[in-house]
């Protein structure tokens, strides 16, 4: 019998669950460790709560985790209620498949006042992830200003322009809803280093921000490149790029009837950001593109007055003590997902934050196959009844998938008639829901 344990129940551990699964049959155990009491990850506290359709893949996850072969060890933190070195004396095979839930740093003077954060902290605050369920952002403030050119800045922008009742149907928690109902905003820059042909924005995202009740995206003309320049674009970024032709269209007239302007600011690199106790305005160099693309400062230097900045430039793998680790690109060190040994990872934990939720898929079947060569028929370890020796002796309270089940129909049950599903977003609540 083969043990393989699995540490994050995103997308790239279910697929590699999957895979494991196909490849040995019933000749394979598979333990899912997660350091959150539900399971999914990103599906569940990254991907926007109006984008249902997306999070429906968590269903083929749960086909997997349902499984007799398949375990959920929930509310366990590898690191501090167990080693990476003793799991893998449990286990034939132990792979990371953590993500990249940490925001890249914002490396500029002012990054850290007050009003300013990342993407994966106000995501995962208006997402319910326990982590930032304390942050306040100031909505009580006229001007916010992203910093991105990628879809994640766009899921922030609309989410900070919708009305409540466009809300209707997703799971955004309470307490985001209460506070984005109640938020001041009138404007919304998007600030990008380079021009509209570099963006990283497919044209389903794009597109929404031109169907928002009260908000209207704004591109300025100057900042378009030729038209004819288009044609050399692969189709999906022709398509994006079109979109936001029509948005420097739109007429002014029709932009009087919107609260909100949703600003594109393109050839705008962020310099530092000022204010005396928190965020008031942001200093911004405007740039120009070389002959490779890549973004120049001009030294024209402007200010933008803002209350709040989000930075959507990236994300970072958390390092785990005793695994090697590349800082620079902020991923676990590894060949073609071996790090040591029995040691594997997989998904961004392994390629760093690249890619769609499907692309972990042929990423888990291909780190399956490398740990199939590498551990034949598996070396007689104990898996997951050694894990639960070590985990009672140190009294951690471990969460099954049978008990994420409770906690998912007490979620269900709290919501309101027409109203957003009603997420827990303290880990106490989750373990109490599971009864």
């Amino acid at each position: 019998m083969r043990h393989i344990a699995i540490i994050g129940s995103g997308p790239a551990g279910y697929y590699s669950a999957e895979a494991a699964q196909k490849k040995f049959g019933s000749d394979v155990r598979i333990d899912i460790i997660d350091r959150l009491p539900v399971p999914f990850g990103l599906i569940r506290f990254g991907v926007a709560p109006d984008h249902q359709s997306i999070k429906a893949v968590s269903a083929r996850y749960e086909k997997v985790a349902l499984s007799d072969n398949v375990g959920f060890v929930g509310n366990v933190t590898v690191g501090k209620d167990v080693s990476v070195d003793e799991l893998q004396g449990l286990y034939d095979a132990v792979i990371l498949a953590t993500g990249a839930p940490n925001d890249r740093t914002l490396d500029i003077a002012g990054g850290d006042l007050p009003g300013v954060f990342g993407s994966a902290a106000f995501v995962g605050w208006y997402n319910g992830h326990p982590d930032f369920a304390d942050i306040e952002p100031p909505l009580d403030g006229r001007h916010v200003v992203i910093i991105g050119n990628g879809n994640v800045a766009l899921d922030v922008a609309r989410i900070l322009s919708k009305t409540r009742a466009e809300f209707g149907g997703s799971d955004i928690v309470s307490h985001a809803l209460d506070m984005l109902d109640d938020s001041k905003l009138e404007d919304i820059s998007i600030l990008g280093r380079r021009g509209p042909h570099q963006i990283a924005m497919t044209p389903k995202e794009l597109g929404e921000l031109g169907h928002l009740e009260r908000a209207t995206p704004r591109v300025e003309p100057g900042d378009l490149p030729e038209l004819g320049d288009d044609a050399l674009l692969e189709p999906g970024m022709r398509k994006s790029v079109t979109l936001l032709r029509e948005f420097a269209a739109i007429p002014e007239a029709f932009r009087a009837d919107k609260d909100i302007n949703i600003n594109f600011d393109f050839f705008a690199a962020p310099v530092a950001i000022e204010g005396n106790g928190k965020v008031e305005r942001i200093i911004v160099e405007r740039t120009r593109l070389d002959d490779q693309y890549r973004s120049i400062g001009t030294g024209e230097i402007y200010t933008i007055d803002c209350d709040m900045v989000i930075s959507c430039i990236g994300y970072e793998t958390p390092s785990i003590e005793g695994v090697p680790f590349e800082h620079g690109r902020g991923r676990f060190a590894n060949v073609e997902g071996r790090i040591l040994p029995g040691l594997y990872c997989v998904g961004w934990a392994r390629r760093g934050p690249s890619g769609t939720i499907g692309t972990n898929r042929p990423d888990g079947y291909a780190i399956i196959d490398i740990v199939a060569g590498d551990i034949g028929d598996g070396a007689g370890k104990t898996g997951r009844p050694g894990l639960d020796a070590i985990l009672e002796k140190r009294r951690v309270q471990v969460v099954k998938f049978s008990d994420w089940k409770k906690i998912e129909e007490a979620e269900t049950a709290r919501a309101r008639e027409g109203a957003p599903r009603e997420k827990f977003v303290r880990i106490e609540d989750m373990i109490a829901a599971k009864g």
